[in-house]
């Protein structure tokens, strides 16, 4: 979307109302063929795995006991992980996407919906071809009704007819995308399971970046980020989730996107102004080193000094 829709992320394309459609459309195709590539070719030598790594906030509707309010979270929802999720685990893009997005197509004039369609043969080609799901999660959104009214220029964002909240209490420590909500994970994990057959999951990226350079290397507020979301992924394993391996994100500070190396994800501090590229622990080193060694929340009497 922001690579082929509003041209924020390289290639910085601006194909509006169809482009992220069709580049997602090419990415999940190329997924399948990939799978079976290695299906036919490497398993039985190598018995490996080949799975997708996706990434997505989640949706809770502002009023639970609004019908209304419950559908448009099902909608940001479907709209973001089971965008590439649904096809597959179950063969084709949500009916909700394929209803909005054809319906707004369909007011613009259009001959076909803007959302490609899979052939039968691909369908089938594309299902199952996921041997583990990668997660990919770092915030929450409250999610309410708003129909957008009639755009000829409709998009990813207006097909969906919702808005975003944010609760004002949340924690913000990094960019203003990313607020602490560690609820919302096992929430997440619990959707994964219910929707689609309890997958084998690896966490590949779960993390927070830091507004202002921390001259101390002190990142409370990445511990208790990264406490939170842990607490809530061993909720969901309690739940029957079937959690396999978490990665915090990242190692190092990087380049982030169209942010440059203005945005730390990093548990070590990078100089990027020196040619040598030093590297820092910041106090979340130790912290995260002790969660790793006793693959858990630790015991302080039980832990090493």
């Amino acid at each position: 979307e922001k690579g082929y829709e509003t041209g924020e992320h390289a290639p910085g394309l601006k194909l509006g109302g169809c482009g992220a459609y069709r580049a997602a459309h090419h990415i999940i195709k190329t997924h399948a063929k990939v799978w079976h590539s290695y299906n036919n070719t490497w398993r039985s030598e190598q018995q490996g795995m080949v799975g997708i790594s996706l990434t997505s906030g989640w949706g809770e509707p502002v009023d639970p006991h609004s019908q209304r309010d419950r559908d448009a979270a099902e909608r940001y929802i479907q709209f973001h992980l089971g965008w590439f999720a649904n096809p597959i685990y179950r063969g084709d893009y949500p009916e909700i996407m394929k209803n909005y997005v054809g319906r707004k197509s369909a007011q613009q004039g259009l001959g076909k919906s803007r959302l490609p369609t899979f052939s039968v043969q691909e369908k089938t080609y594309i299902k199952g071809t996921s041997d583990f799901l990668g997660i990919g999660h770092f915030t929450t959104r409250y999610v309410l009704q708003k129909s957008f009214p009639f755009l000829q220029v409709s998009g990813y964002h207006t097909d969906r007819d919702l808005a975003e909240l944010v609760d004002p209490k949340w924690p913000a420590p990094g960019p203003k995308w990313l607020y602490s909500v560690p609820w919302g994970f096992r929430r997440l994990l619990n959707f994964i399971k219910t929707q689609y057959g309890n997958p084998l999951i690896y966490v590949t990226e779960n993390g927070v970046s830091e507004k202002v350079q921390c001259t101390q290397l002190c990142d409370e507020w990445r511990m208790e980020y990264l406490k939170g979301y842990i607490n809530e992924v061993l909720k969901a394993l309690n739940d029957g989730v079937n959690v396999k391996g978490y990665t915090a994100w990242s190692l190092l500070d990087k380049f982030e996107w169209n942010k440059g190396f203005s945005e730390r994800f990093g548990f070590y501090h990078i100089d990027f102004n020196n040619k040598n590229k030093p590297r820092y622990p910041k106090a979340s080193v130790d912290y995260y080193k002790k969660i790793i060694s006793a693959n858990g929340f630790p015991n302080p009497r039980e832990v090493m000094s």
